[in-house]
């Protein structure tokens, strides 16, 4: 009797390399600079004690933090397909995250954190001797306001290569 051939395997994917163009590309450094001052960010609140409204602003740094980090390791191994119905074209989902996500979601955290501070201003007086959180919410204050007009300015890419027609985000 005739042999069978086996069925076809699941077809092979490409090795995982690093796209040093995109790294090296405004908006790959824009994404390194997002990643550093939101870790900066998240990390100054959490380290500290906090309460209230502050946890939205660290619920929001992280889910923004944490889909930044999908977005560059996606686009630095270059696995957009992995990304249904978008894949091919990756300059609309990084536009929406970099202007709806970042801008609106730190700019919330960072009007959080600033109006914190202002509430602790009291406590960075000499000779106050409580625990004082005014420098942690400043600092998370300044650092997500950085990281807000990062996100404004990788929108603004995106953005200004969309409107040429270009598709891609190199």
């Amino acid at each position: 009797p005739p042999a069978v051939p086996p069925p076809p395997g699941p077809p092979a994917r490409g090795s995982l390399s690093l796209h040093r163009a995109y790294l090296r590309s405004p908006l790959g450094l824009l994404r390194l600079g997002q990643l550093a001052l939101g870790a900066a960010f998240w990390v100054t609140v959490a380290a500290h004690k906090y309460e209230g409204a502050a946890h939205f602003a660290l619920f929001a740094a992280v889910l923004v933090w944490l889909l930044t980090l999908a977005l560059f390791g996606l686009s630095l191994l270059g696995r957009r397909a992995l990304v249904p119905w978008r894949g091919s074209r990756w300059l609309l989902p990084n536009l929406v995250h970099d202007l709806a996500l970042g801008v609106g979601l730190y700019a919330a955290a960072t009007g959080i954190m600033g109006y914190k501070a202002g509430r602790k201003s009291y406590c960075n007086l000499p000779g106050y001797s409580q625990h004082c959180l005014y420098g942690a919410y400043l600092s998370a204050s300044v650092c997500g306001g950085i990281a807000a007009c990062l996100y404004l300015f990788s929108g603004l890419y995106c953005l200004s290569r969309r409107c040429r027609d270009q598709r891609d985000i190199i």
